[in-house]
C-alpha cells in the first residue's frame, strides 16, 4: 500500500463505482473494533469510546472513518487491518486534514 503523508486518511462509505456502502453503521462498527488502539494502549473501559486514531464521522452526508497515521506507528497490523478493510470493500480512500469547525 502507498505511503501516506497527509495528516489523516478518510475512508469514505462510497465504493469506486459510486454506490453507498452497506450496512449503514459500517463506520461505527469499524471504529468500535479499533477502540482499543489508542495512545497509552487499552485501559479498562476503553472499549466504551472510540480511539482518537480511528473516528467515525459523516462528511457531506457520507459516512466516513478518519484514520490518523499515528495508528500505523503504534501498531502496523491494526493499520493494515483498516486499510485492507477499505481495499477489500472497494471504498474510496482520501488523504486530507480534518479542519476544526469554523475554519476554511
Amino acid at each position: 500500500m502507498a505511503a501516506f503523508t497527509a495528516k489523516e486518511i478518510f475512508i469514505q462509505g462510497i465504493t469506486s463505482n459510486g454506490r453507498t456502502f452497506r450496512p449503514s453503521d459500517w463506520a461505527e462498527r469499524l471504529a468500535g473494533v479499533m477502540s482499543g488502539f489508542r495512545p497509552g494502549g487499552p485501559v479498562p473501559g476503553s472499549h466504551l469510546g472510540y480511539s482518537p486514531w480511528c473516528i467515525p464521522t459523516t462528511l457531506n452526508g457520507v459516512k466516513c472513518v478518519v484514520v490518523h497515521p499515528d495508528l500505523r506507528d503504534y501498531d502496523a497490523m491494526a493499520w493494515d487491518f483498516v486499510m485492507n478493510f477499505a481495499r477489500d470493500n472497494d471504498l474510496q480512500v482520501t488523504e486530507a486534514c480534518l479542519l476544526p469547525e469554523g475554519r476554511v
